[in-house]
């Protein structure tokens, strides 16, 4: 048996031994490979290279050690955390998929902190009706306090067992679950909590409507007086 083709059994053998439903991904900060695993529980996941680049200012890159996740605005105890203390919490996964406006969507396992362990911590204001999410590149958007409560919404930094890619939001992604993917928000740096019901994000003020729920119409019918004009989706960063 010649060499080459002895390299090339046992590469074959290699090969055989992955686990189905895996595909192996490089980890560029660690230097090595890790596994993204593409089945759970019966159902076939999509990978995170099926998401598309869309955001307002491009991937950012935050620095890991000086990282902080801020909860404030109506909370008796303000928070700021860091990654080595958000790594405490406990952790969940959720099986969930994104819908995209531009008619994409990707079904992923999320894995990441409750959010309402967050905001129990933090003693939120009994006048508090809404949360405003805010993101390392200026990104905003908002959710009914009760529907993030109600839902059990987190906040991920792992998918499908692999660490939240840099493009895909990291270190931190909402997975609002039930909700267009403008309400992902992505590279989330502060939590807000408020009393204005009103509050309108980036793509809201563009027209998109408020609450972000798929069984209503995309659009709001008449834009908000001095907002700018309505985008079209298909525009980069309408998730």
């Amino acid at each position: 048996m010649t060499k080459r083709l002895c390299r090339l059994l046992i590469l074959g053998l290699v090969i055989g031994l992955l686990p189905i439903g895996c595909s192996r991904r490089a980890d560029e900060d660690e230097g090595v490979s890790v596994v993204e695993i593409r089945e759970y529980q019966g159902e076939r996941l999509g990978s995170v290279a099926d998401f598309r680049e869309n955001s307002i200012r491009g991937p950012q890159e935050i620095d890991e050690a000086a990282y902080r996740l801020t909860i404030d605005g109506l909370v008796a105890i303000p928070l700021s955390l860091s990654l080595e203390q958000l790594s405490g919490y406990a952790r969940t996964q959720k099986l969930i998929t994104l819908y995209c406006v531009d008619g994409w969507d990707v079904t992923a396992l999320w894995e990441g902190i409750r959010m309402r362990d967050l905001l129990e911590q933090a003693q939120i204001d009994g006048a508090a009706t809404t949360v405003i999410f805010h993101a390392e590149d200026g990104y905003t958007t908002s959710l009914p306090l009760s529907y993030v409560l109600e839902g059990d919404l987190i906040i991920a930094d792992r998918i499908n067992d692999i660490p939240l890619p840099m493009e895909q939001g990291w270190p931190f992604q909402l997975v609002a679950e039930d909700r267009w993917g403008y309400k992902w928000i992505r590279w989330l740096v502060r939590i807000e909590l408020s009393e204005d019901e009103a509050y309108r994000g980036y793509w809201e003020s563009r027209g998109y409507n408020n609450p972000g729920d798929r069984t209503i119409p995309m659009f709001e019918d008449v834009p908000q007086q001095g907002e700018p004009e309505l985008t079209l989706p298909g525009v980069p960063g309408a998730t």
